[in-house]
Order: C-alpha cells, then structure tokens, then sequence
C-alpha cells in the first residue's frame, strides 16, 4: 500500500473535487456550519486561539470562515501540492513530516490522512500531536463509513484508504482527549472538562 504521490494533486484534481460544482466534495454550507460548531465550541471550552494551521488547506476553504468566527487568529496553510503552493502561497508541506518551531493553538487536518497508507499514517498521528498546542480538528472517512453506505462513492476519490476508525483512535489517544464532533484536546491543555463531555471513558 503507498501513499499518494505529488502528481495526484494537480490542476485537474482540484477542479474535479473543489471547483466544478457537479463533482465537488466541497458543500460550502455543511462547511459553515462545520467551522460554527468547531469555533464555538473552542469559545465554549475557553481555548486561547492566537495561530491556527491548516494542514492539506487545499483551496483554502477554511481560512475566511476562520476569519469571521476567530478574528484575529493568525491562520497558516499547509499544502502537499506544489501547484496550489505556488498559487495561493501556502507552505509545501506534508502532515507526515511538516515541522514548525512551536505548536499551534489549534490545528485542523481535513480529508487527508486516507491518502497516506498506515505506516505513513501513524507518523502523521504523532506528528500532529507535535503541531497541536490545544486543539485538533480531524475529518478522515473510514471503512466503517463506507461500510454503512455513508460516502457517496460517486463523488469521493477512489484512491484513498479505507482504514478502520480504530487505527484513528489508537494514533490519537496517547496524545489526545476524543470531545466527539471531530474534536481532540490535547490531554496537557489544561483545559477543566467534565467527564461526560467526553467520549473517553
């Protein structure tokens, strides 16, 4: 099993996934309501965010949504393809290896980590951990997902793994608190929680 090559990632895929609109993945109102609830639930926990990365940012979907619900927060785009890099400026990097000089408030890795095969996964795992000084959001469909007939395999790229929700879980649980949602507290946040808000148990 390999992971995705660079030349996956070109001019052609971002039109077929992002920018026509019969084929893209991007609902830009589940999206909406995606950073709401993750934004006010960091306000909720009271979470300092000052710097936000944005790893595999893509187009960059994120970052004005960012800017309405976080004023402020200084938001960095990671991306693994040199063409959105040398298009929007992003900082070439993978989130298997990409390396900062200190953390970030909160960090979110959106549809991603399925491209990398399990070794390089885990290492994205631990690597993100590394990156996150409070928070991580995290999206990546599953096999149970696709199992249960949630992906609509029409739209969704065929080449991603279909690893198990369990390789997730293991991967974060040593370095991360599972708020559900698609939200992780780092565990030395020091962030006062209540046991039920919580999925581990």
């Amino acid at each position: 099993m390999q992971s995705a090559s660079e030349h996956w990632f070109d001019e052609a895929y971002y039109r077929r996934y992002y920018l026509d609109p019969k084929t893209s993945v991007a609902d830009p109102q589940h999206l909406e309501r995606l950073a709401a609830f993750v934004c006010h639930y960091l306000r909720y926990l009271r979470l300092p965010v000052e710097r936000v990365l944005d790893v595999g940012c893509g187009i960059g979907l994120w970052q004005p949504l960012l800017a309405r619900h976080l004023p402020g927060a200084q938001y960095q785009g990671v991306e693994f393809s040199e063409h959105l890099c040398a298009r929007h400026g992003w900082q070439q990097g993978s989130a298997v290896d990409y390396a900062a000089p200190e953390p970030f408030d909160f960090v979110i890795c959106q549809g991603v980590l399925p491209y990398l095969n399990p070794r390089d996964l885990q290492a994205a795992l631990a690597n993100l951990a590394r990156l996150t000084r409070g928070a991580l959001y995290l999206e990546a469909v599953t096999r149970e997902d696709y199992e249960a007939g949630t992906i609509d395999e029409e739209l969704t790229d065929p080449r991603l793994h279909r690893h198990r929700a369990q390789l997730y879980r293991r991967g974060l649980a040593p370095h991360f608190i599972n708020l559900g949602g698609g939200l992780w507290l780092r565990r030395d946040a020091q962030v006062p929680l209540f046991a039920l808000e919580t999925l581990d148990g």
